[in-house]
């Protein structure tokens, strides 16, 4: 039962994507040509919500759906990992056209072309837990 509340909520959660047009190779490139705030704006907003909903989360206590409470570790102080990643991950994304979240959306939306880019985010990550150990963190 669990699993049908899950897919119900990532497909709503895809159709929102598709509706404001995060999908969009457009909008993206777009971002990246800084000439439109139609991408900042949501990103904003998803990043100002974030911390909202973090902050709730650590001052009401909230349990998983396991009845576990949610404990969130502070983040290391470390500069270089984080500029490191960001400019990875936003070279991937500026690469592929597709930000790694709607990448499922993509692929639901009919774009199999999108196939390339999830096979290599799922390699990705598969090569970063291999080599997690042995990185810098």
């Amino acid at each position: 039962m669990k699993f049908l509340k899950y897919l119900l909520i990532g497909t709503f959660f895809g159709i929102v994507l598709t509706k404001s047009q995060v999908i969009s190779w457009f909008r993206i490139y777009e971002m990246f040509r800084f000439e439109s705030f139609h991408m900042y704006g949501i990103i904003g907003s998803a990043v100002v919500l974030g911390a909202i909903i973090v902050q709730g989360i650590k001052k009401s206590q909230l349990k998983d759906v396991d009845d576990k409470p949610i404990v969130l570790k502070d983040k290391d102080k470390s500069f270089v990992r984080y500029i490191a990643g960001g400019t990875l991950f936003g070279l991937g994304w500026a690469l592929v056209g597709a930000c790694p979240g709607p990448l499922f959306a993509l692929l639901g939306a009919g774009y199999w072309t999108i196939i390339i880019p999830i096979a290599g985010a799922i390699a990705g990550t598969y090569l970063y837990g291999v080599l997690r150990n042995n990185l810098p963190h």
